[in-house]
């Protein structure tokens, strides 16, 4: 019932589970798999970050809203989170940077959302059983509409498997400006982040940014010095042709991947990746750098996976360890400029610990652009 002048809202999992809180955002439904975040900011830039696509987002921190929106932190061009649930949402935005508040900003973009569940219940309830599907729907729901919900929720489509990258990668090429001659690096777009591109530039590059299925030649025609693989959504198994196009590409240009970019090196190589119960999503997980025996408090966000053991060849060797449950985190060849991060180092939201790494590849950008050419690279095992 609605409460306070709030209407209704439910969430229903696959399995039954009901939460009844209350609506905001953009009226109606919407269904996806449900996951939590961790992160005590940066809602905006959660819900703007192509990596969430196809998934219903769960802050963990109870206050959502207060700071508002601002054009200035967007991840993308739009929201791809499919539905929003929080424990408190501020309707009132307090920010000098606030062009926008929460709730305008989520009906712009159709995004559906609850409040006033419990979230932590929920969160344990992820933890415990592994990511679920779920639907979140405004307004009252009697015992055969909830019926109905758990159908929508267990029929709708799985993550798992699924090749998610055209809906989210830009449809054309794109360059952008630059008053400075810079090495020229590519990025394969999966689902990019903007603090990415605005990273690599900051470090000293020509970004030009290519839609996913570019082919190997089309990206060598560009004459870059580097190659960039971005982070983005869904199964990293799905987009067969991202695992050729990188194994072709191996051994040619010093070649930097992150969260799904670092999937698809893992994949490329004949290795193999796995599904996490629940994720890793939140700007406060500690990574270990074995090179150095740093540790690292990275922001995160991805579903999968890469098994070190599965890499062929002992060509790769592990370079960042996660501390919390010991899945690879960061892995680079051992005498080639290649290297990839499962975590996000462009950060935003979270702490810019792992910023060193775009410096790390400008210099190996910069290092090829004064040779001829890399040595013929080896790579053993893939099938």
């Amino acid at each position: 019932m609605a409460m306070l002048g709030k209407p209704p809202a439910i969430l229903v999992l696959e399995d039954g589970t009901i939460y009844r809180g209350y609506a905001f955002g953009c009226p109606g439904r919407t269904v996806g798999e449900v996951v939590f975040n961790t992160s005590m900011t940066g809602y905006q830039e959660i819900l703007t970050d192509p990596s969430y696509h196809g998934q219903i987002v769960t802050m963990t921190y109870p206050h959502i809203g207060n700071y508002g929106v601002s054009v200035y932190d967007m991840e993308s061009n739009r929201p791809f989170a499919k539905g929003f649930i929080v424990r408190e949402f501020s309707r009132t935005a307090s920010n000098h940077r606030s062009n926008q508040d929460l709730q305008s900003f989520m009906e712009q973009h159709q995004i559906v959302g609850i409040e006033g569940i419990d979230t932590r219940a929920l969160t344990r309830r992820l933890r415990d059983g592994g990511v679920i599907k779920g639907v979140i729907y405004h307004g009252d729901a009697d015992e055969e509409e909830v019926t109905a919900l758990v159908a929508d929720a267990r029929e709708h489509e799985d993550i798992d498997g699924r090749d998610m990258t055209p809906e989210v990668t830009t449809p054309l090429p794109y360059a952008r400006p630059t008053f400075k001659e810079n090495p020229r690096v590519v990025v394969v777009d999966f689902g990019i982040k903007h603090s990415i591109v605005y990273k690599l530039e900051l470090a000293g590059s020509e970004v030009i940014v290519v839609p996913a299925q570019t082919t190997p030649a089309q990206i060598m025609a560009l004459n870059p010095y580097g190659l960039v693989l971005s982070n983005g959504p869904g199964d990293p198994d799905g987009p067969k042709y991202a695992h050729d196009t990188v194994w072709q590409l191996l051994g040619l240009l010093p070649t930097y991947g992150i969260c799904l970019g670092h999937q698809l090196l893992g994949l490329a190589v004949g290795g193999q990746t796995f599904k996490l119960k629940y994720g890793h999503h939140g700007a406060n997980t500690p990574v270990k750098n074995v090179i150095t025996g740093a540790v690292e408090i990275t922001s995160q966000n991805h579903n999968y996976a890469v098994s070190m053991d599965s890499l062929p060849g002992q060509q790769f060797q592990a370079t960042h360890i996660n501390l919390n449950d010991d899945t690879l985190e960061g892995m680079a060849h051992v005498r080639y400029p290649v290297f990839s991060v499962q975590y996000h180092p462009e950060a935003s939201p979270g702490p810019h610990d792992a910023g060193y790494l775009f410096d790390r590849f400008i210099e190996e950008v910069n290092a090829f652009e004064g040779a001829s050419a890399l040595p013929a690279v080896k790579f053993e095992g893939r099938v």
